[in-house]
């Protein structure tokens, strides 16, 4: 079921009234279970952005899933706005934003989107001033293509998610609860006001 109704709220981009819709979709991710998709999004100039919201209370938490196999490049992840991602081993982080949104992939989704990032910042380097960083980059490149292809390579993929939104659907994930610390600590990503509605 799709449900789609005007929003009373400015644009947070273009700052435009009567033009932020919210869609509201309905349906059952495995092993998830019930959840809302939601978007906003201005008409006027496009800004969207979309979340994942379960039907039943989650608390916060964290998910991790040592990668070792080719197989496990197929599990599904679930992160919402709201979740921080990492790569362990290669000391890479991502941060929700205040423009962050939340999607469903599967790993190789997650690590194919670190790569971009990765070959972003090696094209803003040149090798005559940065041989070191480039070497060091050129290498988490390989051992994130070599996930399952070569022994040596292991990394461990964590969700970190204050919401308790986020979810990776394998086997062997492990979950576990957020410390104080890091409850602290973590980004929560958009304003959750932005998807209320007074009417």
């Amino acid at each position: 079921m799709i449900e789609e109704q005007a929003v009373d709220i400015p644009c947070p981009v273009c700052f435009r009234t009567g033009e932020v819709n919210m869609i509201a979709h309905v349906s059952e991710i495995p092993y998830f279970g019930e959840h809302t998709q939601v978007t906003v999004m201005c008409h006027a100039c496009g800004w969207r952005q979309t979340d994942f919201i379960p039907a039943e209370g989650k608390k916060a938490g964290g998910w991790s899933l040592v990668l070792d196999n080719q197989d496990q490049l197929t599990s599904r992840i679930v992160r919402s706005s709201s979740c921080t991602i990492r790569i362990l081993e290669l000391d890479l982080q991502v941060n929700p934003g205040s423009s962050s949104t939340g999607y469903v992939s599967n790993v190789e989704g997650v690590m194919n989107r670190f790569t971009q990032i990765i070959e972003m910042v090696l094209g803003d380097l040149s090798n005559e001033e940065n041989p070191k960083d480039i070497a060091k980059l050129e290498l988490m490149k390989n051992q994130i293509a070599n996930i399952g292809k070569d022994k040596q390579v292991k990394l461990t993929l964590e969700l970190l998610d204050p919401h308790g939104h986020s979810m990776i659907i394998d086997k062997n994930a492990i979950e576990r609860d957020l410390t104080d610390e890091e409850l602290q600590e973590l980004p929560v990503g958009p304003d959750p006001a932005v998807f209320s509605n007074d009417d």
